[in-house]
């Protein structure tokens, strides 16, 4: 197989350093055929994935002539131990109102064997309750529910394969 991770990182690592330039990675005269033929192979995979702009254009005649390569920033991230900017920008924050949160627990209370009129003293409770006390309540809710891992990778199983 002409796919070489080694290969691929070596020039990622090669086009990194020459940033926002671009390099000659292939067709350098030291550099047999076969070489050739895996550096373009794999040039052209980092492509396929976004991480260079290879620089190489295919003839008819199956040779290919380079224009130099140059790395993205998706592959300049590839390489940042941290992601980089991909990591930052790709975070997902999901915030819950204290209204949508009471909702739920409402519908919890709701859906338990407690006695209606229970049910109503425990809604009626957690609706006087101001929006600190929800968080709090919430804390502590998330809290118990990871300590019940394994219930929650039942309910996940569940869920995801019905």
């Amino acid at each position: 197989m002409k796919l070489d991770r080694a290969l691929q990182r070596e020039l990622l690592e090669l086009l990194a350093v020459e940033y926002p330039n671009t390099r000659e990675c292939v067709f350098t005269p030291e550099l047999s055929d076969e070489v050739n033929e895996r550096r373009i192979a794999n040039l052209l995979y980092l492509e396929e994935h976004g991480l260079v702009e290879s620089g190489l254009r295919s003839y008819m005649d199956g040779n290919y002539a380079s224009t130099g390569s140059r790395i993205t920033a998706r592959g300049l991230d590839f390489l940042a131990d941290d992601g980089g900017m991909s990591a930052i920008l790709g975070t997902v924050t999901v915030k819950l109102h204290d209204d949508t949160i009471r909702s739920l627990m409402e519908l919890t209370i709701e859906k338990s064997d407690l006695p209606p009129p229970e049910k109503k003293k425990w809604t009626d409770a957690l609706r006087s309750l101001p929006a600190d006390a929800i968080k709090h309540l919430t804390m502590k809710l998330l809290g118990m529910g990871l300590d019940h891992t394994p219930d929650a990778i039942h309910a996940m199983r569940t869920f995801l394969f019905p």
